[in-house]
């Protein structure tokens, strides 16, 4: 309901309230820690250990095959709501690497020409969505239980609901609408 502007001022402030209120004490000794002047970290006046906001790196991928959109929807989507897929960059994994096997284990799809299209802060739970365009590269489409509820391929003149427009994985798909039949409506 709030204005792209509204609504990023009001994520950090949320990301900012939870990492503050998550530090309170020392992750390795258990002292209260204090924030520190010159900078955005909580430091332990017992062991020096210095804590700072951190993020969460996610991919969206939205996978393209012709001119069919790959989407899905989650078991805690509104009914009839479908989106790009998304994951958790889990450690030492690049976005492209974790976007790759996001793919794969959500739907067992492979893809290729990953190119990137833009990213969004977003405060739950203090993520950052880095999105990317992708082609079907090979694979059928085996939704993972529990993660996925429903998987398909859309073709852009017959899409199902969608998210809101604030969010990047809307700005995702409409980009590649825009790009193979022209602007949403």
């Amino acid at each position: 309901m709030l204005e792209d502007a509204h609504f990023a001022l009001a994520g950090r402030a949320v990301q900012l309230i939870d990492w503050d209120r998550n530090h309170r004490f020392c992750g390795r000794c258990a002292t209260p820690t204090v924030t520190r002047a010159a900078e955005r970290a909580r430091e332990c006046p017992a062991c020096g250990l210095s804590s700072y906001p951190r993020i969460a790196p996610a991919v969206m991928a939205l996978v393209r095959r012709g001119h069919k959109l790959l989407l899905a929807r989650g078991p805690h989507f509104p009914p009839g709501m479908y989106s790009a897929l998304a994951g958790f960059a889990e450690p030492g994994e690049s976005l492209e690497q974790c976007l790759a096997r996001e793919v794969a284990e959500e739907v067992g799809v492979q893809v290729s020409q990953i190119r990137y299209f833009a990213s969004q802060p977003w405060p739950f739970p203090n993520s950052l969505m880095v999105a990317f365009h992708c082609e079907w590269a090979g694979g059928e489409i085996r939704p993972q239980d529990g993660e996925i509820e429903s998987a398909g391929w859309f073709d852009v003149s017959q899409l199902p609901t969608l998210p809101s427009r604030i969010s990047i994985a809307r700005r995702l798909i409409d980009s590649a609408v825009s790009e193979l039949r022209g602007p949403l409506e």
